[in-house]
């Protein structure tokens, strides 16, 4: 569905790629899910939004970010960050022990044009060295701001406010939504759609992500999704940005399948995934009744996998540290400066990017063969 053939990684079939091409893994699931319940909402099944509001435990950042923020252009178009949490608690500590806090694990800043008839989406690695701003903590005390800080450090440090902070300070975007996903929804998510077909093209087997696929077609239930997601030791060079790319393809893959599994004509396996995709989420504040999200969704549910543009930030190893990156300025200007203005992101920018090239090309593909 992907196709990265001018400096890109993986190729998935079936759709194809704009100029270099959500998200979150489980989050376009959720948006879609979303949209077709609030399609069948007047037609009998309204009743349930009780108990899916109940679901739904928003975080207020407003408060938190302050006024000293990016111009809120209202224009139509959206953007939204996109989580998800690497907590080891509860019950995600299968994943891991718990070190007493969480940070970003997966990120992606997803722009929709003002028509709502594209979106772009950029992965930000979570070993990129940025700035990062102060930031309010939990507590109501100031965590104060670094010169060179992991991204992902963001979120450990102050939460979802500081996580979107700091990516209004590097984009120079003001996010209208933040969304984060956790482990254990996400693979509920994906039982409840029946699996994902993807293909391999070789073998991938990777003992961190406690996951194992020969090469051929494989319909992924959602403990083998989530191995996939996670999967960066046994693709590529091992980095990050291996692992980004397998999402992004995986991503494509579920955006098309839920778009072509016809929700709408199965009540309880849309209420299912209804009830399972408001568990799996933590919206802000501005979403979190399923009226809000499916509103939302509803402003998404026309794209295919064929308009959505999705990149990583581009990025090349630091120097000081090669298990860090740095972002390549001008190619990250561009990208942004392309979003500020609601248009579509220049191949030109990821030309040069570490993040858009290597051993992991055509790992994987979206469907079966």
């Amino acid at each position: 569905m992907t196709d990265q053939s001018k400096g890109g990684r993986i190729r998935a079939t079936g759709t194809r790629r704009k100029k270099p091409s959500t998200r979150r893994r489980a989050t376009t699931a959720v948006a879609w899910s979303a949209a077709a319940l609030v399609l069948v909402g007047g037609s009998g099944l309204g009743y349930v939004y009780v108990k899916l509001n109940g679901n739904i435990q928003g975080v207020d950042i407003n408060a938190r970010l302050g006024t000293d923020r990016p111009v809120d252009v209202d224009n139509g178009s959206m953007d939204i960050l996109v989580l998800g949490s690497d907590s080891r608690s509860g019950d995600n500590a299968e994943y891991g022990a718990d070190q007493g806090g969480a940070r970003s694990d997966t990120a992606m800043i997803m722009h929709v044009d003002e028509g709502h008839r594209s979106a772009g989406v950029v992965s930000v690695p979570r070993d990129t060295i940025v700035e990062r701003p102060d930031c309010e903590d939990g507590d109501g005390d100031t965590a104060e701001g670094e010169r060179r800080a992991m991204f992902n450090t963001a979120y450990e440090v102050g939460g979802p406010a500081c996580a979107v902070k700091t990516v209004e300070k590097m984009s120079g975007i003001r996010m209208d939504h933040y969304i984060e996903v956790d482990f254990t929804g996400f693979k509920q998510l994906i039982d409840d759609l029946g699996g994902v077909k993807i293909t391999t093209t070789e073998a991938i087997d990777d003992s961190k992500s406690h996951l194992s696929l020969e090469p051929g077609s494989h319909t992924l239930d959602g403990e083998q999704a989530l191995g996939l997601v996670r999967t960066r030791k046994s693709v590529g060079d091992g980095s990050d940005l291996g692992r980004i790319q397998l999402q992004q393809a995986f991503i494509k893959a579920l955006i098309t399948q839920v778009k072509e599994i016809g929700l709408l004509s199965s009540p309880k396996k849309l209420y299912d995934i209804g009830d399972t995709a408001t568990r799996a989420i933590t919206p802000d504040s501005e979403l979190d009744t399923v009226k809000e999200l499916a509103g939302f969704a509803g402003g998404l549910k026309n794209l295919g996998a064929e308009d959505v543009d999705m990149i990583t930030l581009p990025v090349q190893y630091d120097p000081a540290d090669p298990n860090r990156v740095i972002p390549l300025e001008k190619a990250s200007e561009q990208v942004w400066r392309a979003l500020r203005a609601d248009r579509p992101i220049p191949a030109s920018a990821t030309k040069e990017s570490a993040g858009d090239k290597g051993d992991a090309s055509d790992v994987v593909k979206g469907g079966a063969e």
